[in-house]
């Protein structure tokens, strides 16, 4: 009898195991999904935002149209892009990466790397005091190379906290096989990352080189 109960105690115990593994399963593919289609949302609104602005950016050949507006609407929506680029590292941190969610990284990294370029042509013609600061990171990193961009990446966050509206903090991964971007790297100088890149001139590589970046925005502030 004894040795019944105790089978009978194991197989329930089985039994809930597999119940709250199941569960646990499904709850977290219903999670991937519904994170999968917050970043999607995310991605169009940017999108949309992105052509309203390159239309706006357009119109600066008439001479009705407003800098400073121009120059306003291009800082929001770099705040509003670094703050999603925020929340997909987060999505990703939490959860393994699916082909998915690369894909979508992707997307942004493209539309990032064409608001580098649209904030380079404002800051040129309306001849704006702020400062482009473009982070370019690796995708899925070593240990060594993830050590120093958990650094690079908390810099800059605190450094955007402490001057906003002063600089436009563009963060993009460089290794998933954007000509664009490729051509933007070599066009100025970028030969490896992480690399920080202020104004489109000055290069940043290492972890003591950081404290040039608040000397030279404040230099010229």
């Amino acid at each position: 009898m004894a040795l019944k109960s105790q089978k009978h105690v194991f197989w329930q115990a089985l039994l809930v195991a597999i119940f709250i593994f199941a569960v646990g399963f499904s709850l977290g593919i219903v999670m991937e999904k519904w994170r999968a289609g917050v970043v999607y949302d995310d991605y169009d609104e940017s999108d949309v935002d992105f052509l309203d602005l390159k239309i706006q950016s357009d119109l600066l050949g008439d001479s009705d149209f407003s800098c400073e507006r121009a120059v306003e609407e291009n800082i929001n929506f770099g705040d509003r892009i670094f703050a999603k680029a925020v929340q997909l590292q987060e999505f990703e941190e939490s959860q393994r990466l699916s082909d998915s969610l690369k894909q979508i990284h992707k997307k942004y990294d493209l539309l990032r790397t064409l608001f580098w370029i649209n904030s380079i042509k404002i800051k040129q013609r309306c001849d704006s005091d702020y400062h482009n600061v473009v982070y370019l990171y690796n995708y899925e990193p070593s240990l060594d190379e993830r050590a120093v961009q958990v650094v690079f990446s908390n810099f800059l966050k605190d450094l955007k906290s402490e001057m906003p509206g002063k600089i436009i903090l563009i963060p993009i991964a460089a290794n998933m096989g954007l000509n664009s971007l490729d051509y933007m790297m070599e066009e100025y100088g970028v030969d490896r990352f992480p690399a920080i890149v202020i104004d489109e001139d000055v290069k940043i590589y290492e972890i003591d080189e950081l404290r040039m970046i608040s000397n030279i925005i404040n230099e010229t502030l």
